[in-house]
């Protein structure tokens, strides 16, 4: 009201120069405080903490993988968005490999680790967590032997301490575990869990179900699916998992000595309990023409084939095995190595008498299952009869014909495609029931976009979960310091003038109002 007042005063009031001097600077300090304010709030910019990094060696049974992934530092929902930056294959045979010389173990690391250095900000090194997972090959080991199992996992400690990274340490997974995490990657990287929506935000998909996974190893073999509302839940075999603020329950199972190359020792095994000589042996799966010799040690000194092992073994005994080619004969052999009679026709089963809810949905198989079905140029979705028509074809062909049919030759792979073939009709069809109808809902893939469907990056994901976060940072136009002060400066300046304003309000008016009473005097006189 006193600047309003003030407006009135009459020209007298207003022409002196330090009234408006103070009227102008008000103004401007209350332009200025409202537009640093909302330059301040306004035009901040967010700095997200940049990426976080982990390693992880899939210590399988036959090789090692090393993986490097790499996720925002601020997370999603308690879980990082990972994804895979760079993948290394470990020279030489899996680490269970090595119970007999453990200490040879880092020298096999050395070369993928040296490029792994290269992969991650040298600065971020120390903070990079490395872990190793060890699979199906340690798991017999330490079955077999777990002096050397041990051995071996204190080697690789001992080496990974020397490492720039921070070491989390070399565990042997379970076949459970195993399971959970191949699901989670197939899952993961089939975008089941997140998807950008519009503003690019990372938001639960609606209506999507998950998807199955199957994982075909070196040493054993993994069913893992989301179960249905009538499962029971007290069975061992259903898993809670967590992620991105979902619980799914989860069917899983892992099937130790299934995996393909233990299969195939039983398998050898089985015709060599079936042969007329010990040191002679046909193999209906081999190629036609198709001649190699084993020592007794490579079929028998397995854990799996222990109970099959010949009165007299001796492990330097060599064998010589033959191939006929006869898919026929094949696949009525290979059904051996699969109890299917345990379960008794009872329908939530599938093999050696193992619980298990009926398969629904789609499924994705990778390791093994893809690799062969690739040998066939097959791959993604296609029929069973297309698989058995693929495969028939393969199994016919002579030994000198098969450089000309794959694209990739290795004489250990290729003689045991066939075995491999037929092993997966029984695992899938008579083991876990898929039928003509839903074998085509079955994905053979090997990756999705740059990332392998592997158990290690659901691992990764599972650990990021007990990852810290880091808080987003914000860069605001001013420090917070100069901010203050600005706003402190022309506030006060502002203060001030209206203060000096209003006394020259009041003192217009008392002069005015003793004006008039001298002018009412004189008048009256």
């Amino acid at each position: 009201m006193c600047l309003l007042g003030l407006s009135i005063l009459g020209l007298k009031a207003l022409s002196r120069t330090p009234a408006i001097i103070a009227l102008v600077v008000l103004i401007l300090s209350v332009v200025v405080l409202v537009t640093i304010t909302l330059i301040q709030f306004h035009q901040k910019e967010v700095l997200l903490p940049g990426l976080k990094y982990g390693i992880v060696l899939d210590a399988g049974s036959s090789r090692t993988t090393v993986y490097v992934y790499q996720w925002p530092a601020e997370k999603e929902n308690n879980t990082g968005v990972v994804s895979q930056t760079f993948k290394c294959s470990v020279k030489g045979s899996g680490i269970s490999s090595y119970g007999k010389n453990p200490q040879d173990v880092p020298k096999a690391f050395e070369d993928c680790m040296q490029k792994v250095q290269g992969q991650i900000p040298a600065h971020l090194h120390r903070s990079t967590r490395i872990y190793l997972g060890a699979t199906a090959g340690m798991r017999l080991l330490r079955l077999q032997n777990e002096t050397a199992a041990n051995e071996v996992l204190a080697s690789i400690q001992n080496y990974f301490k020397s490492q720039p990274f921070d070491f989390r340490g070399a565990q042997i997974i379970s076949g459970q575990e195993e399971g959970i995490y191949g699901w989670i990657t197939a899952n993961y990287l089939m975008g089941n869990f997140l998807e950008k929506n519009l503003w690019h935000m990372w938001v639960h998909p609606n209506g999507v179900e998950t998807t199955g996974a199957l994982d075909l190893g070196g040493a054993s073999t993994q069913i893992s699916f989301a179960a249905g509302d009538k499962v029971g839940m007290n069975s061992s075999h259903i898993m809670k998992v967590s992620l991105y603020g979902y619980v799914y329950s989860l069917y899983t199972h892992s099937f130790q000595c299934y995996g393909r190359n233990e299969a195939e020792k039983r398998f050898l095994a089985i015709l060599l309990q079936d042969s007329p000589t010990k040191t002679n042996l046909i193999n209906p799966c081999y190629p036609r023409n198709y001649l190699t010799t084993f020592t007794g040690g490579y079929i028998f000194d397995s854990l799996c084939t222990a109970d099959l092992r010949p009165v007299g073994y001796n492990p330097d005994d060599i064998i010589t095995v033959g191939g006929t080619g006869d898919p026929s004969l094949c696949r009525e052999k290979v059904a051996s190595l699969f109890d299917f009679t345990a379960c008794r026709d009872q329908e939530a089963c599938s093999f050696d008498g193992v619980y298990q809810p009926k398969v629904k949905g789609t499924f994705v198989a990778f390791a093994g299952f893809y690799y062969t079905a690739s040998a066939f140029n097959l791959s993604g979705s296609f029929s069973l009869s297309a698989f058995n028509s693929s495969s028939w074809d393969f199994c016919s062909e002579s030994w000198s014909q098969l450089p000309l049919l794959l694209p990739r030759f290795d004489e250990v792979y290729a003689r045991s495609y066939c075995f491999s073939a037929h092993y997966i009709y029984h695992l899938l069809v008579n083991g876990y029931r898929f039928t003509e109808e839903t074998w085509p809902q079955i994905y053979f893939k090997k990756e999705v976009g740059n990332s392998s469907i592997a158990w290690s990056l659901g691992y990764m994901l599972s650990l990021t979960n007990r990852i810290p976060a880091e808080s987003p940072l914000i860069r605001l136009p001013m420090d917070p310091p100069a901010f203050v002060g600005t706003l402190a400066f022309f506030t006060a300046v502002a203060l001030l003038c209206l203060a000096f304003l209003v006394y020259l309000c009041a003192s217009s008016g008392k002069q005015r109002r003793s004006q008039h009473a001298f002018d009412h005097t004189v008048d009256s006189e």
